[in-house]
C-alpha cells in the first residue's frame, strides 16, 4: 500500500520545521502510525525518502522506541503500568484481569480490532498508582473492576474521558497530535490532580521557598514567597545569584 499524497505533504511539512530535517524523524513516523495504524514498511521508505537517509537508520529508530508498532493497533491502545509502585499496588492484578476479560496476551490486538492491550513501563504518574493509559491518555486510580468497565466502554463506542485531560480519541487520531497537529483538545479537562499538588501545597503552608543558586535546605519564609511561575522563579534565581556575587565581592575586598 502506497502513502497518500498528502501524507507524503505533510511528512514534508514536519520536516521544513527543524533546522536539521532529520530531527523531524520522530514525528514522522507518528504520522505514518496516524495514516497506516502502524509504521509500514512504505512508511519507514517515505520518511528515508523525505529525509535523504537510508531506510536502514529510519527502522532503526521505528524499531528502537516502543511508542512505534510495527504491528496493527486497534483503535484504542490500552497500556497498563507494571512497574514496581503500580504494580505492588495491584497493576498486575489488573493486567491479567484484562488478559482474561479481553481474551488477548500482551501487544495483542482483540478479534474486534477495538482495543491492543499492553503492559508499560513507568509513566510517571506513581502518585495515582495504579495507573493505566489510553492512547496516551491518563486513567488515575485504576481497580481491576474499573478497567474491565473502561475497556467495555472503549469497545461499545462509548465517549471515555482522561483523569486528568481531554476526552479520549482513537488511536490515529492521537497519533496526528504526537505528529504535530494539534487537535484543540489540549485545554479539555483537568490537568494536575490534587496529589500532584501536596507538595506545593505543604511548602506553601510551610512557608517554604527554593533555595538560592547552589543548593542547600529550604529556607522559612512567607508562603507568598513560593514562586508561583516560571519567570517568578527564574527571577529568584536571579536576585539569590546576584546576592551570593555581592558577598563574595566583599569578602574579596
Amino acid at each position: 500500500m502506497t502513502l497518500s499524497e498528502t501524507t507524503y505533504a505533510e511528512l514534508r511539512e514536519i520536516a521544513a520545521r527543524y533546522p536539521e530535517a532529520r530531527s523531524g524523524l520522530l514525528p514522522m513516523l507518528h504520522l505514518v502510525q496516524s495514516s497506516e495504524g502502524r509504521v509500514t514498511s512504505e512508511g519507514i521508505e517515505a520518511c528515508a525518502e523525505v529525509l535523504g537517509i537510508s531506510a536502514a537508520e529510519v527502522s532503526g529508530v521505528a524499531t528502537f522506541y516502543t511508542m512505534y508498532k510495527r504491528r496493527p493497533v486497534g483503535d484504542y491502545h490500552v497500556g497498563v503500568c507494571t512497574n514496581t509502585l503500580c504494580a505492588v499496588m495491584g497493576g498486575d492484578v489488573i493486567f491479567e484481569r484484562l488478559k482474561e476479560h479481553l481474551d488477548v496476551g500482551n501487544d495483542e490486538l482483540t478479534a474486534d480490532g477495538k482495543v491492543t492491550l499492553e503492559h508499560v513501563e513507568c509513566n510517571a504518574a506513581c502518585d495515582y498508582a495504579p495507573v493505566m493509559m489510553v492512547n496516551w491518555e491518563f486513567m488515575d486510580n485504576m481497580t481491576p473492576e474499573s478497567a474491565v468497565e473502561l475497556v467495555d466502554d472503549l469497545r461499545e463506542g462509548r465517549e471515555v474521558h482522561s483523569t486528568r485531560g481531554p476526552r479520549v480519541v482513537t488511536w490515529r487520531e492521537a497519533e496526528r497530535v504526537l505528529a504535530g497537529f494539534p487537535d484543540d483538545l489540549a485545554d479539555e479537562g483537568p490537568a494536575a490532580g490534587p496529589a500532584s499538588l501536596v507538595g506545593l501545597g505543604l511548602a506553601r503552608a510551610n512557608g517554604w521557598t527554593a533555595p538560592p543558586t547552589g543548593g542547600g535546605a529550604l529556607t522559612g519564609g512567607s508562603a507568598e514567597a513560593v514562586p508561583d511561575t516560571k519567570q517568578d522563579a527564574v527571577d529568584e534565581a536571579d536576585t539569590g545569584r546576584a546576592e551570593t556575587e555581592t558577598q563574595q565581592e566583599d569578602s574579596d575586598a
